[in-house]
């Protein structure tokens, strides 16, 4: 059983910043791209941002430039270090994980409100 848990949501005003953290537990595969999607109310969830094995990195054109996507591959975690945060940034996250399937983590929410 795999289990990804997902820290350091919260409520952030507009121009301020967050880490979100991902751990994965468990029977951990090895996994080929961990990332993070997010959904806000009454949209698709979309991919943030996803970063490989080797460190190749992809990012939304809409957090390019305020997002950074790091993994620590002996600790099995992934974080997302988000600045710059806009309104719009509001979603809950998710973390992911790719390898002979997709794992998800639980969800944690996201606010950037005034």
């Amino acid at each position: 059983q795999v289990q990804l848990v997902e820290s350091g949501g919260g409520l952030v005003q507009p121009g301020g910043s967050l880490r979100l953290s991902c751990a994965a537990s468990g029977s951990i595969p090895s996994f080929y791209a961990m990332g993070w999607w997010r959904q806000a109310p009454g949209k698709q969830r979309e991919l943030v941002a996803q970063i490989t094995s080797s460190r190749s990195t992809y990012y939304a054109d809409s957090v390019k430039g305020r997002f950074t996507i790091s993994r620590d591959n002996a600790k099995n975690t992934v974080y997302l270090e988000m600045n710059a945060m806009k309104p719009e940034d509001t979603a809950v996250y998710y973390c992911w994980g790719s390898a002979s399937a997709a794992f998800w983590g639980q969800g944690t929410q996201v606010t950037v409100s005034s």
